[in-house]
């Protein structure tokens, strides 16, 4: 006999409760069905050109190289990074995938699977949702977060590439490790780094704040679709407006 939906709901949460203390990630593949892949992707493939693309370099801190430490330390290394983002405010009324973003269900759920409540939805006209574009070429460079969780959902990947690698939990609150750092970014640390599952239908709940991590560059025709929703526990969250217009290119 199959288990009653809210007892499989409990495991579900309980067990995404653990792999968020644990390993600053929860992944739960298959959150969106099979069938419905399709008409995402359809839907993608309408917003990608609405999107602004973007080419950056930055350290892991999301900065600007620091030259007052020494060469190779991780605060003066930095990488590229390019993608394009299409706004919220571009999402048509009749998006499956707004629709789910304000679906308070799924708020409701996000909010017991990380154990924090009241979740808000960001204020931010732009990067409430968005959908991340990338194309052959484009990657995002090792970095830490700058909030306290992410939530995205894989709808296509790429013919190649397009890893979401991932150095779990590789600083603390009182303590950088820099040289474990510096270590990965150098690739001498492969055993601190490892490859977190994206497949289309995936829903990946994510901590960067203390986890290093990166995409690695897209290879082949066929673009990378990631949806972001963003939340968090304070109301009327919003981005800068520097941030707005290197991501959209556009201020409210």
């Amino acid at each position: 006999m199959d288990a009653p939906e809210g007892e499989v709901g409990a495991h579900v949460v309980a067990a995404g409760n653990a792999a968020l203390r644990e390993d600053g990630v929860c992944i739960l593949p298959g959150f969106l069905r099979a069938d419905v892949i399709d008409d995402l992707v359809a839907e993608c493939e309408v917003l990608a050109p609405l999107g602004h693309f973007s080419q950056v370099s930055g350290t892991p801190y999301i900065e600007a190289p620091d030259h007052s430490y020494p060469e190779g330390h991780p605060r003066r290394i930095a990488e590229p990074t390019s993608l394009t983002a299409v706004a919220y405010d571009l999402f048509p009324s009749d998006s499956a995938i707004r629709a789910l973003y304000e679906w308070d269900p799924l708020m409701e759920f996000l909010s017991a699977l990380l154990d924090r409540a009241p979740l808000h939805r960001y204020a931010d006209p732009f990067g409430a949702l968005n959908l991340a574009v990338m194309n052959d070429g484009d990657e995002l460079h090792w970095h830490f977060d700058q909030t306290d969780f992410v939530v995205s959902i894989a709808i296509q990947s790429s013919d190649d590439g397009g890893d979401f690698e991932n150095a779990k939990l590789i600083r603390s609150a009182d303590d950088e490790h820099y040289d474990d750092v510096a270590a990965v970014l150098a690739g001498r640390a492969p055993d601190r780094v490892r490859t977190e599952p994206m497949t289309p239908g995936t829903l990946m709940v994510f901590e960067g704040r203390n986890s290093m991590h990166r995409v690695t560059p897209i290879k082949g025709a066929r673009p990378r679709y990631v949806a972001l929703l963003a939340y968090d526990t304070k109301p009327d969250t919003d981005s800068s407006a520097r941030l707005k217009m290197v991501r959209y290119g556009r201020l409210p």
